[in-house]
């Protein structure tokens, strides 16, 4: 059995910025504030890019103001999709396509996301239905923390323990890297986000990928 975790943002899709001005839109509108502060979003959870946004404006860690900045981020999200005008990214429909016809390969998520904005972003993209569980980023600041949420649903979606050589992260960034090696997993490294692929080498993908149109040698590797 191999399972496939996939990173959302840079690696499945580009949103053209969508997600980052949905929530910067919110941020400034149903706080009142004029954003004066700019933080990294890339491989990072939203809880985390939150608590940051929240800091550096000087607005409470509180529930209620969390609940107040999810709900109006997923109510501008389909909009900043839509005008973003973003696109899937090459050759990700033909491997999911590919994965999807064999029984021993699963397919999910190990995204920073927020479990209903990753399901609004694939969604406008049609490629939600590819994927039936995962790790998002409701509760955890770190990845590492969604890498171990997803080791746990991969457990629960397939009834049994699977070994972490079994597991593969696919991903943009040295965070997915990392988070990969949090849970022993092996990882697959694609420079279409915003790191090339001269910057991902040092940190010692299992393969490494400028994207994924060519998947031959990553499909060896599964042997399928």
């Amino acid at each position: 059995m191999i399972v496939c975790l996939f990173d959302i943002d840079g690696t499945l899709l580009a949103s053209g910025g969508a997600g980052k001005a949905a929530l910067e839109t919110a941020l400034a509108e149903d706080f009142g504030i004029a954003l004066r502060s700019s933080i990294p979003y890339a491989g990072r959870t939203d809880r985390a890019i939150i608590r940051d946004l929240f800091k550096a404006h000087e607005i409470d860690h509180s529930q209620d103001n969390l609940d107040k900045i999810f709900a109006g981020y997923l109510r501008r999200l389909p909009h900043t999709l839509t005008h973003n005008q973003g696109r899937v990214l090459p050759g990700v429909v033909e491997l999911l396509d590919r994965l999807r016809l064999h029984d021993q390969v699963k397919i999910g998520l190990l995204t920073g996301n927020v479990r209903s904005g990753a399901q609004v972003k694939l969604g406008h993209f049609k490629l939600f239905d590819y994927f039936a569980f995962g790790g998002f980023g409701d509760l955890h600041f770190e990845r590492d923390d969604v890498a171990r949420e997803a080791l746990g649903q991969i457990h629960h979606h397939v009834g049994r323990h699977v070994q972490p050589e079994q597991i593969w992260v696919i991903g943009d960034t040295p965070l997915d890297v990392q988070c990969a090696r949090a849970i022993g997993a092996k990882v697959v490294a694609v420079a279409t986000g915003q790191h090339s692929t001269d910057e991902l080498a040092p940190h010692r993908p299992d393969v490494l990928l400028a994207d994924l149109t060519d998947a031959r040698p990553l499909l060896q590797r599964w042997g399928i």
